[in-house]
């Protein structure tokens, strides 16, 4: 068995741009910022980094996307990853990687960059009539509570 498929939680990083393409069917197209925030082991300087991920949805998905996100909207993403390649104008060999998005879940109200806000209160935008993923609100989410100078993780800081 076989298996591709990739989850975010992130921030729009441009608005959604909605085409047709020539046989009728809807695309929409926009980038998704996520951040990874760590402490350096050496320095112990906090650090982050940022990546950005080019976001493809067809269908009623992408009506709904170019309709109710927004550029600094935070949105979870779930769908698969391809890749494509073209030649550009000079006749150089691009490589393109996007996510084919197939569920998509606003965790903050439209236009509304701000984060923490209960994503339960969200309605979700997917290419399925009822959806049955329930997004936790952070605070409900469990951790494990490891110090950084262990390498290992013990069944007592599991917390379910």
């Amino acid at each position: 068995m076989d298996l591709n498929k990739v989850m975010f939680i992130g921030n729009i990083v441009s608005a959604p741009e909605l085409r047709t393409i020539p046989s009728g069917q809807t695309v929409a197209q926009f980038r998704l910022a996520t951040n990874r925030r760590w402490k350096d082991k050496n320095t112990g300087e906090a650090k982050e980094e940022s990546q950005f991920h080019n976001i493809v949805a067809w269908g009623k998905l992408s009506e709904i996307i170019s309709q109710y996100v927004t550029k600094g909207q935070k949105i979870y993403v779930e769908g698969r990853l391809t890749h494509r390649s073209y030649d550009d104008q000079q006749g150089q060999k691009r490589y393109w990687t996007e996510v084919v998005a197939d569920n998509v879940i606003m965790l903050s109200p439209r236009g509304n960059s701000q984060p923490g806000v209960n994503p339960n209160q969200a309605p979700p935008a997917n290419n399925q009539e009822n959806s049955n993923i329930n997004v936790p609100a952070p605070e409900e989410i469990p951790t494990i509570n490891i110090d950084d100078d262990k390498e290992e993780v013990r069944i007592e800081d599991i917390p379910f």
